[in-house]
């Protein structure tokens, strides 16, 4: 088991998470993070200390193109292991719906 990010970060990117994690496992993109499968442990500590309800467990129904989408992206991110403050917009978007499709960018983040 492992657990990833889903579209509930993009646009949002709260970073509760990645201070949580004890294996540094999270990439930043532009605006959103991923969680590389592989180096996730399954602790589940970040699940709870997302904001949006974004971490999920790969053992829940469909999250087979999630765990794809978030080793690709972490493979071409870089690390980040501080937080930061959310996208200013994080609010206004937290629990929409369509996010990958409407905002999703491939860019990567700052890491750290």
């Amino acid at each position: 088991m492992t657990y990833v990010v889903t579209d509930n970060c993009i646009a949002c990117k709260y970073t509760d998470c990645v201070e949580v994690c004890p294996v540094d496992c999270f990439y930043e993109g532009e605006n959103m993070l991923v969680i590389h499968p592989d180096e996730c442990i399954d602790c589940g500590v970040c699940e709870p200390e997302c904001p949006a309800d974004a971490i999920r467990p790969d053992t829940e129904p469909d999250m087979e193109e999630w765990v794809a989408f978030n080793r690709k992206y972490s493979e071409m991110w870089p690390v980040i292991t501080v937080r930061k403050d959310p996208l200013p917009e994080a609010e206004a978007r937290d629990g929409e719906t369509g996010k990958l499709e409407k905002y999703f960018s491939e860019a990567a983040g700052e890491g750290n």
